[in-house]
C-alpha cells in the first residue's frame, strides 16, 4: 500500500470503520497496491524451525505472496468477507473475523504476520492474541510499506489535498510519510513489550523504488484509507488535478519506499 499520513488520533485502531473498508473494491485494491520485497520474508522467516504462518489482515493476499514464495504455508484472518474471496482465489485458507475475536481452533502458527495492517488492531490486545497461536521461538512480524514521492510532487499533492474538502482526518503529503509512521511502530513496539510475551522487538527495513504513472496512481488513489468516503465530485476533482500535476511531470514520478518491519520473538511460556 502507499501509506498517507496517519490520522491525528495516536490510536488509530479507533478509526475501525476506515480498516474494514478497504474491500469495497477489491479488486482494484489487489490490482493497485504495491508488493513488498522478497528479502523482507526472507528475513523474517530466516532461523524458524517450521514454516506455517498465519497472515493477520491477509486482505487479498498482497502480503502473503512473498511468504508463499519462501516456501511457507500461509493461512490467513480478514475482516471483509470480500477481501477473504480473493485471497481464496488465491489458494490461501481465510478465516473472516476480526483477528482479536478470531477462534484458533487450537491451531498453532511458526510465524504471525500482518502487512499494512496491524495499526487498525489493539496493539496490547494483538500481541497478546498472536501470543496464543506462537509456540516459544515463533516470530510475529508486522510490517508496512511507507511510500513518499520526489518531493516536488509531494508538495503538489499535498496543496491538492489543502484545497479540496475531502473531509479526511489527515492532510496526506504534508510530511514524509515514514516520519508519520514512528508513532505507529513506537506504538506496536509498546504493545509487544506490555504482553510480555516476547523478547526484545527488532526493526528491520527494506529500501526500494519504482516509477509510478499517471494511470497507476489515479487507479491506486480511490483504494486508500479513507478515500472511498470522499464525496464522488470531489474525489473526481482530487483525481483531475492530481493527473495535471504527474502530466506536467512527464506523466510518471518515481515513489521512494521503505518496507519497514517490527519482529520479536515469542519468549518461553
Amino acid at each position: 500500500m502507499v501509506t498517507l499520513t496517519p490520522p491525528p488520533d495516536p490510536v488509530p485502531h479507533h478509526h475501525r470503520s476506515i480498516a474494514e473498508s478497504f474491500g469495497d473494491d477489491a479488486t482494484r485494491y489487489d490490482r493497485s497496491r504495491p508488493r513488498y520485497p522478497q528479502a523482507l520474508a526472507d528475513a523474517v522467516l530466516a532461523g524458524l524451525t517450521g514454516r506455517r504462518v498465519l497472515d493477520v489482515g491477509i486482505g487479498t493476499g498482497i502480503s502473503a505472496l512473498p511468504f508463499r514464495e519462501a516456501g511457507a504455508e500461509v493461512s490467513g484472518v480478514e475482516v471483509d468477507p470480500r477481501m477473504a474471496e480473493l485471497a481464496r482465489s488465491r489458494g490461501f485458507a481465510v478465516d473472516v473475523s476480526r483477528f482479536e475475536d478470531w477462534d484458533s481452533g487450537g491451531r498453532f502458527f511458526d510465524a504471525v504476520i500482518a502487512g499494512q495492517t496491524w495499526h487498525w488492531i489493539d496493539p496490547v490486545a494483538g500481541a497478546a492474541k498472536a501470543a496464543h497461536v506462537l509456540p516459544s521461538g515463533g516470530r510475529l512480524a508486522v510490517f508496512w510499506n511507507v511510500g513518499d514521492p520526489d518531493p516536488e510532487i509531494a508538495a503538489a499533492f499535498a496543496d491538492i489535498y489543502r484545497s479540496v474538502d475531502t473531509g479526511l482526518p489527515f492532510t496526506p503529503w504534508v510530511a514524509q510519510a515514514l516520519d508519520g509512521y514512528d508513532a505507529i511502530t513506537s506504538n506496536t513496539i509498546d504493545g509487544i513489550s506490555t504482553s510480555g510475551a516476547f523478547a526484545e522487538p527488532r526493526r528491520l527495513r527494506f529500501d526500494w523504488s519504482t516509477a509510478v504513472t499517471r494511470d497507476a496512481w489515479l487507479d491506486l488513489v480511490p483504494t486508500m484509507g479513507g478515500h472511498n468516503r470522499i464525496p464522488a465530485d470531489r474525489l473526481a476533482e482530487l483525481l483531475a488535478r492530481s493527473a495535471r500535476v504527474i502530466d506536467e511531470h512527464g506523466g510518471s514520478f518515481t515513489m521512494y519506499y521503505a518496507s519497514v518491519a517490527i519482529t520479536a520473538d515469542r519468549a518461553a511460556a
